[in-house]
């Protein structure tokens, strides 16, 4: 009998999860519906995780992780503006698998009102995002006489909340070319006053 990695187990487990979340909305994803898409027994899935609650916080702080694995292996930039662009891009729900992370973090924003374990899983994911921004504008506020970072970095975060929800539920509309044509924008307003 093959040994089975756990952890291979647990990041294949919460792909079935997104894929049941994807397809069939949050509500779905129950203990056995995630084994039977994961191609698992209940008993095996439990093995795992102990409850539907402990898979769920399990596989939104995945969804940070990996988010934050992707920013982590972005080549070094010395240039802030050119950094913060490229950084604000990668966060954005500009490809396939972006747009499923995107999508499942937001059916778990919803999710997250309600529940208090993933609203705690919630919002050490918003604390992460929000204090990315912040160093995003740090590092601007060397270049820029008089920046409020304080301000920017919350209207940097609401920019970034309002396009991945504007791209979800209206790609049409807003398409990745226009997604990123309102993020260097935005750059250049925030940097029009370098030193």
């Amino acid at each position: 009998m093959a040994k089975v990695d756990p952890e291979q187990r647990r990041a294949d487990v919460v792909e079935a999860v997104w894929r049941v979340v994807r397809r069939d909305g949050l509500s779905a994803a129950s203990v056995r519906n995630v084994a039977q898409e994961a191609g698992l027994s209940m008993g095996s899935l439990r093995h795992y995780f102990a409850s539907q609650a402990e898979l769920l916080s399990f596989t939104l702080r995945a969804v940070i992780e990996r988010i934050e694995a992707r920013i982590a292996a972005l080549p070094s930039e010395p240039d802030p503006r050119r950094r913060a662009e490229r950084v604000l891009l990668e966060l954005l729900p500009l490809d396939p698998e972006r747009a499923a992370e995107n999508e499942v973090w937001l059916a778990f924003t919803a999710r997250a009102q309600v529940d208090p374990e993933l609203r705690t899983v919630h919002d050490q994911g918003y604390d992460v995002l929000r204090g990315g921004c912040r160093r995003l504008v740090d590092g601007l506020a060397g270049e820029v006489v008089g920046l409020d970072v304080e301000l920017e970095t919350d209207r940097l975060h609401a920019l970034l909340d309002g396009l991945a929800v504007h791209i979800a539920m209206r790609p049409d509309a807003l398409t990745p070319d226009k997604a990123r044509l309102i993020v260097a924008r935005h750059l250049d307003e925030l940097t029009r006053h370098a030193r």
